[in-house]
This record gives C-alpha cells, structure tokens and sequence, in this order.
C-alpha cells in the first residue's frame, strides 16, 4: 500500500510529493504576492513594479517574474519597439489567485504590530 510520502495520486498539499506544493511555495512568497497584487490593476513594466515594491532588487523581482511566468500566474509581452518595451500581466490563473492574497495582505495590514 503506497502513503501519500510515496506519490501523489490527487492534489494534497500535505502529501509530500505533491506537484501542488510548488505552486503553494511560489505563492507564499513574499515577492511573488506583491507582485500578483501589483499587477491587479493592470499590466505594468518592470520599472514600474520595482517603484511599486519596495526594497526588491532587480535580481530578485526578475527572478520572480521568470517564476510566475513559469507557472502561468503572469504573461509577459515585448513590444517591438525603440527602446523596446515589456508588460507583464497577470493571467486568468494569476487573478484567480490574487484573490486570496488580497485577503491575506489586507489580513497582514490590519494585524501587523
């Protein structure tokens, strides 16, 4: 008899090879949050949401993008243009998921010490 430690037959974020648990990581990030949460109103280019999130590095707002990208949670669009020019939108899986985090960063908001 397998356990859910041997292989994941059905999404369960408590069994421990389960691929859901990838997605539960990324959004449980700090950065990827915030970034989901930024692109709510629209899409944004990089400059703008490294004005918008504070204290993010290049590096990591760039690596978080690549994730979410990755993952299908943002598209990102290259305009074919002098300078060239680059969006980054959220997805219909991306807004789906911006719902809860809403609610999560309201939550930290109003119960921050």
């Amino acid at each position: 008899m397998a356990t859910t430690t041997d292989s994941c037959d059905r999404n369960d974020v408590y069994a421990a090879m389960c691929p859901c648990r990838d997605m539960l990581d990324l959004l449980a990030s700090k950065w990827s949050a915030l970034v989901i949460g930024a692109l709510e109103d629209g899409p944004r280019r990089f400059g703008q949401l490294r004005l918008r999130l504070e204290g993010v590095s290049p590096k990591v707002l760039s690596q978080t993008l690549k994730r979410l990208e990755d993952r299908e949670l943002i598209t990102r669009t290259a305009y074919a243009e002098v300078p060239l020019r680059v969006e980054y939108e959220l997805t219909e899986l991306g807004a789906g998921a911006a719902v809860p985090l809403k609610h999560l960063r309201d939550w930290v908001e109003s119960n921050a010490a």
